[in-house]
């Protein structure tokens, strides 16, 4: 990237992206963190970059996570209730019957899928958020995989960098003013 950016810039931007992984100490640590650190830093354009990288990594996360999880349980819902509406459905010491494996093999092996595919998103946020870190501490930009970009470059900096004037600006301009 830029060698102009600064130990702390770098410093800050890892400590952003290792900060996801305070969910597994607080609830919702990997939005509130990364968001504090990001909001206090945001003028500094590495660290903006890597904050609204790994926000959307967090969110794009949570959203896959609940995507698979209420497809895997309507598919589980749905095969249980095909199994036949005489046995009870209540999910408990001995409500559910099943005669024979075979009934229930389609059931185990769609909790068996979705649980693989939860684990290895999983895995790919600890692979991603670390190689992040790594990437930020060597004053790197990192993509993150299969992100959705809901938060995109702020607009409202950029807005008259074609050397266009601003009504006020223009009126305020002595070369401008005619009498």
């Amino acid at each position: 990237m830029d060698l102009k950016i600064a130990k702390e810039e770098k410093t800050m931007a890892t400590i952003l992206h290792l900060s996801v992984f305070s969910k597994f100490i607080i609830p919702l640590g990997n939005f509130i963190f990364p968001l504090i650190l990001w909001l206090t830093k945001k003028e500094k354009s590495f660290i903006d970059e890597h904050g609204r990288k790994a926000i959307n990594f967090q969110i794009s996360l949570f959203l896959y996570t609940i995507l698979l999880f209420s497809i895997g349980l309507a598919i589980v819902v749905f095969q249980a209730l095909r199994l036949g509406l005489d046995m009870p459905i209540v999910i408990g010491a001995e409500q559910l019957y099943i005669n024979e494996l075979g009934q229930a093999i389609s059931i185990v092996v769609t909790i068996a899928v979705f649980a693989i595919l939860l684990a290895a998103l999983f895995f790919l946020e600890i692979f991603a958020v670390i190689s992040a870190s790594i990437k930020a501490s060597n004053g790197e930009n990192y993509s993150f995989p299969l992100c959705i970009n809901f938060i995109g470059k702020d607009s409202n900096n950029h807005q008259f960098t074609n050397h266009q004037q601003s009504k006020n600006e223009q009126f305020n301009n002595p070369k401008n003013q005619t009498l």
